[in-house]
This record gives C-alpha cells, sequence and structure tokens, in this order.
C-alpha cells in the first residue's frame, strides 16, 4: 500500500513539474469548469432527456450521475476520507482554489465518466468518442490543476462505470417489463 501512495505522489508531482505549462492554465482551469457541481453533465442530460430520439440515453444519464455522484460525494470521500493532495504536500501548487472537501474518489472525474460512458454506449459514436475525450481531460485537469492525486481520478472512474453499468441495466431492465 506504501509503494502505491509513494507512486500516486510521484505521479502528481511529475504532472505539476513536467507537464504544467503557464500559457495552457487558463484552458485547464476551465475543462475543470465544466465538472463544477456537475452543471455542464447536468445540463446535456438534460437536453438530451428533452429530445424524443435521445430521451432514453438522457434519463439514463440523469440517473447514472446522480447514482455516481451519491456513491462519490457521500459514500466513499467520507469512507475513506482522504486529504487533497496540496494539504499535505506542501511541494504540491494548487492553481484553483475552490477545491475543497474529501479528495478520493475525484467528483469531476465520477460526473464525467458517469456521463460518458452512458453517451458512449446508448448513442453514436460520433457522440460518444468526443464526449469520452473530454471525460479523459476532465479527469487530467484535476491532476494538472493539483487538486487530485492519480488514484483519485481512476477511484472516480471506476465508481462511474459501475454507477453508469447499473443505470444502463436498469433502464434495460425497465423497458422490458
Amino acid at each position: 500500500m506504501a509503494y502505491l501512495a509513494e507512486l500516486d505522489t510521484r505521479l502528481l508531482l511529475y504532472i505539476q513539474d513536467a507537464l504544467r505549462y503557464e500559457p495552457l492554465h487558463s484552458f485547464w482551469r476551465g475543462i475543470s469548469f465544466l465538472g463544477d457541481l456537475g452543471w455542464f453533465w447536468i445540463f446535456t442530460g438534460i437536453l438530451l432527456a428533452l429530445n424524443s430520439k435521445t430521451r432514453t440515453a438522457g434519463i439514463t444519464t440523469i440517473a447514472a450521475l446522480m447514482l455516481s455522484t451519491f456513491i462519490s460525494n457521500v459514500i466513499l470521500k467520507n469512507a475513506v476520507m482522504r486529504p487533497r493532495p496540496f494539504e499535505v504536500l506542501p511541494q504540491i501548487i494548487p492553481l484553483i482554489t475552490h477545491a475543497s472537501g474529501y479528495s478520493f474518489p475525484s467528483g469531476h472525474t465520477t460526473a464525467a465518466f458517469a456521463c460518458a460512458f452512458v453517451y458512449y454506449k446508448l448513442l453514436p459514436k460520433f457522440f460518444g468518442l468526443p464526449i469520452m475525450l473530454l471525460a479523459v481531460m476532465v479527469a487530467f485537469s484535476r491532476l494538472y490543476l493539483g487538486v487530485h492525486y492519480p488514484l483519485d481520478v481512476l477511484g472516480g472512474i471506476v465508481t462511474a462505470w459501475f454507477g453508469s453499468m447499473l443505470a444502463i441495466k436498469s433502464l434495460h431492465r425497465f423497458k422490458q417489463n
């Protein structure tokens, strides 16, 4: 376990030291902003739910987002209680100041991937693939900004996969009945 913690810290420090480039700071802040309070993902889910052709994807997205967010922010964050990297590692310099609460799992990553998994599964690939790429960018932004460890992001992806697959399977069962 100590090895994983060390690797987690080393990867985050590598990102901060080798990949940060000041002209890109605003770009990565903007990508991360898409996950603030889930507004972008809620908005896209509602838009899809309002269109009869994409209603199933929209409703499933909202369900996956709610389920994944509950698991992430209510259950896992309070069970693990992992401090954010900048709270325990003085060498980590966060590029945003409004990150608060526990670090594991990343809520931004959870929300982005919960929606992306649903879109990828239920919508044409020309729509699902760009959203999946956007989810990857949101996840990376949390590392770039110094507010999460890599394992927090991985935990968010796993949580999102679980929540989205449960929502998709539940919808499928509902449609069969």
